[in-house]
Order: C-alpha cells, then sequence, then structure tokens
C-alpha cells in the first residue's frame, strides 16, 4: 500500500478508516470486492452486444451491450494539459448559451454536502457540489457522476468517488453543477441496478430516484434542462448505459468509463451522444467485449460505421463515427495498456486496478464533448 493511496483515504476523514484492510477494499469502489462469480463472469465477457441491432461478433441480442465512436469534432486535442475543455467557459452558465432555466432560478443554493429525498417508500440521499461562481440567475449544466460498486467499509460511495475521478474541481472551473448520486447497500456493498450488474435486487428503481434526484435539483438551483448529463465508472459507468437507454429525452448525453451496457433491451428516445472510456488491460471489464457494446451504439444511433480517429496523445485515443441520426456523436476512447481507472484521475496500480493514464484526461474530454451536445 502507497502512501498516496494512504492520503486519497484520508481526504475522506473519519468516513474512510485508513487501515490496510479498507486500503484494500478501494477495490470494491470499481466493482471488484465481492463480485459474485456470475457477475464477475458477464463482466470478464463484457455483458455481450448488438441488442435490437445484431451489431458485434459473436454476442446475444439480449445480452444487451451497446456500443459507438461518434462523430468527427468534439473531442480533437482535448486530453491532460492539452485539453481544449472548456474553451470559452464561464463559472455559473456551463461554458455554453443556456437553455430554459427551472424553477430554482433565482432561489439561493442549497449548500455543497449530502442531501436526502424520500423515495420509492425510503431515504435516498445524493452528494451536491455546486461551482465556485454560481449565478442563481442564470441556467447551469449538471452532471451526474455515478460511483461503482463499493464495499460499505469505504463509508458513503458518493463522498469516496470524488477521491476516484475529482470532478468537482472540473465543475468549479469550468462553472457546471457536479451531483454524486448514492447507491442503495444490499449485502455489505453499495450498488445499481444497472441491468446485469451489479444490484441483487434487479427490481430496484434506481432510474426512478435518478428522475427524483433530477426533479428536486430544478426545484432547488438553476438548472439548464437542455445540459443535463450523466457519467460513472464501472456499476457507475454501467448505470450511466442504463440511463442512455432509458432517459434519452432527459439527459443530453453520457459519457461511461470502465464500463459497457448491460441492458437486455435498449431503445432510446433518439440517438443519444455518447462517450466512452476504455482500457485495453482492464482486469475487470474486458476491453474486445466494450469495444462490441461501442460498435452496438454506432448501429443504434444510425452512425457512419468507419471511425475517424480524433485524438492520439501518448497511451490514448479517440476514434469518432460521424452522421449519426439528429447530429449525435458515439467516442470510443482507449487507453493503450490502460486499467479500471478514471483516465487523468487517482492512481490505484498498486492494488491492483492497472495504469492510470496521464495522456489523456477524462474529465476535460467528456467536458468538452458535453459542452458540443445539449438536449435539442
Amino acid at each position: 500500500m502507497t502512501r498516496q493511496v494512504l492520503r486519497l483515504l484520508a481526504k475522506v476523514g473519519d468516513q474512510l478508516p485508513i487501515t490496510k484492510r479498507v486500503a484494500a477494499s478501494v477495490v470494491g469502489l470499481l466493482c471488484v470486492t465481492g463480485c459474485s462469480a456470475s457477475e464477475s463472469a458477464v463482466l470478464d465477457r463484457g455483458g455481450g452486444s448488438g441488442a435490437g441491432t445484431g451489431a458485434g461478433a459473436g454476442a446475444s441480442a439480449e445480452a444487451g451491450a451497446a456500443g459507438g465512436s461518434g462523430d468527427t469534432g468534439g473531442v480533437a486535442g482535448a486530453a491532460g494539459g492539452d485539453a481544449a475543455a472548456g474553451v470559452g467557459a464561464n463559472p455559473g452558465t456551463g461554458g455554453a448559451p443556456p437553455g430554459g432555466g427551472t424553477s430554482g432560478c433565482g432561489s439561493p443554493p442549497p449548500k455543497n454536502g449530502k442531501h436526502e429525498l424520500a423515495h420509492d417508500g425510503g431515504q435516498r440521499s445524493y452528494q451536491l457540489h455546486v461551482p465556485k461562481g454560481y449565478d442563481p440567475a442564470h441556467p447551469t449544466a449538471l452532471v451526474l457522476n455515478f460511483h461503482g460498486r463499493t464495499v460499505t467499509a469505504l463509508g458513503e460511495a458518493a463522498v469516496a468517488h470524488e477521491l476516484l475521478s475529482g470532478l468537482y474541481a472540473k465543475g468549479d472551473s469550468a462553472g457546471f453543477i457536479v451531483v454524486n448520486p448514492q447507491g442503495l447497500t444490499q449485502n455489505g456493498e453499495q450498488t445499481w441496478n444497472a441491468g446485469l450488474c451489479c444490484s441483487p435486487d434487479k427490481d430496484r428503481d434506481d432510474v426512478g430516484y435518478v428522475d427524483a434526484v433530477i426533479a428536486r435539483l430544478k426545484q432547488t438551483l438553476c438548472i439548464d434542462d437542455r445540459r443535463i448529463f450523466a457519467t460513472g465508472i464501472s456499476n457507475g459507468g454501467f448505470m450511466s448505459h442504463r440511463l442512455a437507454c432509458e432517459r434519452a429525452n432527459v439527459l443530453a448525453a453520457v459519457a461511461p468509463v470502465a464500463a459497457y451496457n448491460t441492458m437486455p433491451a435498449c431503445k432510446p428516445a433518439r440517438a443519444i451522444p455518447i462517450i466512452s472510456f476504455n482500457g485495453t488491460s482492464d482486469p475487470l471489464v474486458n476491453y474486445g467485449w466494450s469495444s462490441d457494446s461501442n460498435q452496438a451504439w454506432v448501429a443504434r444511433n444510425g452512425c457512419n460505421p468507419t471511425p475517424s480517429q480524433t485524438f492520439e496523445k501518448g497511451d490514448s485515443r479517440c476514434d469518432t463515427n460521424a452522421g449519426c441520426k439528429g447530429g449525435g456523436q458515439v467516442v470510443f476512447c482507449t487507453v493503450k495498456g490502460g486499467g479500471h481507472t478514471w483516465p487523468g484521475g487517482a492512481d490505484f496500480l498498486s492494488i491492483g486496478l492497472g495504469k492510470t493514464t496521464k495522456d489523456l484526461s477524462a474529465n476535460d474530454t467528456m467536458w468538452e464533448f458535453f459542452q458540443a451536445h445539449p438536449l435539442p
């Protein structure tokens, strides 16, 4: 266990007891610890591809993986310190001309931190981060950031997830709101019902919970309802895929990390733009199957099947498929030798999750992509 891991854990304070056992269980943050044998097998084979399209060799439609690359623009030149993402961004406006505001416009913002709401007969929660310079008179973009499968020893996963992604800082600099929703705990793990992975309760209404969170945020903040986005890693990335399938009329675009679509059926209301980040040496999510998943999104969104390379730096590249229905893009970013990690984020190589690239910043690149794709 390295001192870097200890420092990362220490930032969360009392919610993350600093012990070797807990440090090792950071793996659970990314859906490593406690995965059942059947779910681990699903992760290894990538969940299949070609739902409703027949795309993706060797996969059944029932497996429900989705995929795609994207249009020719949007990610060129964005990565790490050289990223062009967020150019022209103004704090409080989300970096682009605002769309329609919500009922929360004009009201003072709620405090950053944990907020609770009632849903489906129980109490749920989320972590809120309103950017510095937020103006309640101007509609502001919102990014939902979903944690991976997380053991309860780490405390609330929505808190721990910020250590991994570091998206709050990007929200501050670019001027968008970040919300980390909190999954439910079953069998000592905090998960999302994202299809084949990872909640043991396949009837849990996590999509309805997300609807409730968005509704609450629209009431309490000045949200740009044309610029609501989703991202997340592992089980949280799978949840982003599910929302792309089921809430394409609400979300403008999604950016799954180290994930693929595990929904048995996926019929989005429109061709939703999607940018994905996957490592070729991910120990949990097989890269080949992630690529198949991506290709299924290309087919589903009606994109040109021939991609063009729109970014390359060091070990990272992004490929984009143009000509998607409605002008949407599908982009597939690959990290050669990359692990089950967040590009540009925290480094957990020492606990077996693989390499974290510094040649590509998922935060910068997804934000540039989000800026280019408001809801029509």
